[in-house]
């Protein structure tokens, strides 16, 4: 495998006219599995060097290793951990794991159970009387701010508020310093400052007071890591109230557009309960709620192929072209939740493999089954839906359909 230029293709992929559907240019972007761009970042497309940079130790998560630094991004705070490295990330993930899953709360998912089902059928039955219905707006967005709230101990009642931070963040995600305008960046970082400082009030209160939300957990925890600091523990508040609800919008979301334009898999969905776990997996390879990772470093030269990155160099991962790559995937570009071997990237790979991978898992699980069970007749009402504007979290911004 040798490294050639190819500077033409991620512009398109990043720009909004082909959000709707990126597919063919990750297919054309493949054929340069490691691809330099003009400025000496590196873009990789393919399943096979995707999962093994995943794992590579000299692939950096902390953008300070970058040869040409990002102030802005430092001006954002105490980083979490999904932007530190060894030992710092694992010391971080392991006190935060403690309070969200096994070995210290193994019950914490499943037993939320009940309450999901609640929460979607309630939902649900505020539908009652609508011929039009937004399954963004509707139920995909609500259904999981309500539950990663109550899992952080973040007041429901104050969404409209984080919800236009949370929006500025995201935007600002994929800048561009040569094609946006510099009001898009500094009002991620503003935004950033702003939740974080919203976190830390609620914090404050959470200190000597006990509490079974994670928020109280992470202030009164002295486990054998020790304890965060209130910093660190509002980083990883911040890291979790928007992956935790923002991915899984998506993934229900896209997965309920990829039903709609698959009525006999609907309807077999509706005969086959137990199809929707492998369903689930199926849509986290081929519409997943994350298509890029676009701020990685090398920590120092690392080889992919018959690649050197140089040391410093920017490293652009496009996990969705990945996992739609027919050297891993049989026949990629059909949706088949019979697929044997799914190992997607969906939710990426290696000490980063996503968090709430699990919760978000439940949810959709929860989700599609109640909607496809309880919907009559579902039909889009425009397709394509109108795309949210990022790139690296990709999907609807509304989708509406009609009940007949």
């Amino acid at each position: 495998m040798t490294t050639t230029e190819a500077p033409d293709i991620l512009p398109r992929i990043l720009d909004y006219s082909n959000r709707a559907d990126p597919y063919p240019l990750y297919a054309e972007l493949r054929k340069t599995p490691v691809a330099l761009q003009e400025d000496g970042s590196y873009v990789i497309s393919t399943y096979r060097e995707l999962s093994g940079i995943l794992h590579d130790p000299h692939l950096s998560s902390d953008v300070r290793n970058l040869t040409h630094p990002m102030p802005a991004m430092q001006e954002r705070g105490t980083p979490s951990f999904i932007n530190l490295d060894p030992p710092e990330h694992d010391r971080m993930r392991r006190l935060a794991m403690r309070h969200f899953g096994p070995p210290h709360t193994p019950g914490l998912v499943t037993g939320m159970e009940p309450d999901l089902t609640a929460i979607v059928a309630g939902l649900i039955d505020d539908f009652a009387g609508k011929q039009r219905i937004d399954i963004v707006d509707d139920f995909a967005y609500p259904f999981p701010v309500t539950v990663i709230c109550h899992l952080l101990g973040v007041p429901r009642e104050d969404e409209p508020r984080f919800h236009v931070w949370v929006n500025a963040i995201i935007d600002s995600i994929d800048y561009n310093p040569k094609t946006d305008p510099q009001e898009k960046l500094e009002n991620g970082v503003q935004a950033t400052k702003n939740l974080r400082q919203y976190l830390g009030g609620l914090l404050e209160l959470r200190h000597g007071h006990p509490g079974d939300d994670l928020l109280t957990r992470l202030a009164n925890d002295n486990g054998p890591d020790g304890r965060m600091t209130d910093a660190e523990i509002v980083s990883t508040a911040n890291l979790l109230l928007i992956a935790g609800h923002e991915t899984t919008v998506n993934l229900i979301t896209n997965g309920m557009l990829t039903l709609l334009r698959r009525p006999e898999m609907l309807r077999r969905l509706r005969t086959e309960p137990d199809l929707v776990v492998p369903l689930v997996e199926e849509l986290l390879r081929y519409e997943p709620p994350v298509h890029i990772i676009p701020w990685r470093a090398a920590y120092s030269d690392i080889s992919v192929g018959d690649t050197v990155i140089p040391k410093g160099s920017q490293i652009m991962l496009m996990l969705a072209s990945g996992s739609r790559d027919p050297d891993r995937f049989h026949d990629p570009d059909r949706f088949d939740p019979d697929r044997q071997d799914n190992q997607h990237l969906g939710f990426g790979s290696g000490i980063h493999l996503c968090f709430g991978g699990p919760m978000a898992r439940l949810e959709t699980q929860i989700a599609l089954t109640a909607l496809v069970h309880r919907l009559a007749d579902p039909t889009l009402v425009t397709d394509p839906p109108p795309y949210r504007p990022s790139p690296v979290l990709r999907g609807p911004i509304h989708l509406l359909i009609d009940q007949n």
